[in-house]
């Protein structure tokens, strides 16, 4: 089910299977969220949970209990319930069943609010642990972009551009979509990443861990507008474009949580950044998209 949301003169929709937002467009009708073309990349603005990235083997092991869960989770392909609807918000629901905990032995209410703002929207998560024991996840967004924006543009004329200038390495996932020990030094004393399909040709993502920044801004190198991303709650960001595609998107990604380390011990509760939750608790986190 699609539900429309209206602000100013914004319009977005967001749809139940996945909970999520799959259409955002300003007031001039620019669409910001990528459309979804199977050949290209088939999804939009997928959910991540309860786990980020590829599992060593497609399994994960709860107290030496192994479990097969597939790539970024089962969220993303999962019907969501309408909990909460106002005119420019909607808050979807998605809790434990028979099927997720063949998959993943948790009870959990993951709660999803996609807020309209006054110029964007932002992406909220809050995982409430109902169950008697320690609930473990991780979590977090995959904000594809159509870049170029406009007609008569192209990719490479985009930059990601941070808060601040950074000294910073990404992580370079292997072959099998694992984080290995390799890095690149991308970020050397500068803000700025220029985008070039070529980069991701090699390295597939760009994944980034404790910046000093809070946000970044994708944007044409000649000014104009584009789209500022809050991801200052997620200790890690990644970004990604289908490599040898030459796709006119970019995702945008705050992560909770990642992919398999190569070598790492295959327990949930040793991955990086995996939230842990007593009973009766909740975390909440939110990254936000803004027009600039």
């Amino acid at each position: 089910m699609r539900i429309e949301l209206k602000r100013g003169g914004c319009i977005a929709a967001v749809d139940t299977m996945g909970g999520e937002l799959v259409s955002f467009k300003d007031e001039q009708g620019t669409e910001y969220i990528w459309g979804g073309d199977p050949e290209l990349w088939a999804g939009q603005n997928p959910n991540l949970f309860p786990v980020v990235g590829n599992l060593t083997d497609g399994r994960v092991a709860v107290d030496g209990k192994v479990y097969e869960m597939a790539r970024h989770g089962f969220a993303r392909h999962s019907e969501f319930a309408l909990a909460e609807q106002g005119e420019d918000y909607a808050v979807l629901e998605l809790r434990d069943s028979p099927q997720t905990l063949e998959q993943y032995p948790f009870h959990f209410v993951l709660r999803v609010r996609h807020q309209l703002t006054e110029k964007g929207f932002y992406t909220q998560f809050e995982v409430r642990n109902p169950g008697q024991g320690e609930l473990l996840f991780c979590v977090g967004g995959h904000t594809g972009i159509n870049c170029p924006l406009r007609a008569g543009e192209r990719f490479e004329d985009y930059r990601l551009v941070f808060d601040q200038a950074e000294d910073a390495q990404s992580i370079v996932p292997s072959a099998q979509g694992y984080v290995s020990a390799q890095r690149e030094h991308i970020l050397d004393h500068t803000d700025t990443i220029a985008l070039d399909h070529g980069v991701f040709d090699r390295l597939d993502t760009l994944i980034f861990e404790g910046l000093r920044s809070k946000g970044v801004t994708l944007r044409h190198k000649d000014g104009g507008r584009g789209v500022r991303m809050d991801f200052g709650e997620f200790p890690m960001v990644a970004f990604w474009t289908m490599p040898n595609a030459g796709a006119s998107y970019i995702c945008l990604e705050p992560w909770h949580g990642c992919a398999a380390l190569e070598g790492e011990s295959g327990e949930f509760a040793d991955k990086p950044h995996a939230v842990r939750l007593g009973p009766g608790e909740e975390k909440t986190l939110r990254y936000s998209m803004e027009i600039c």
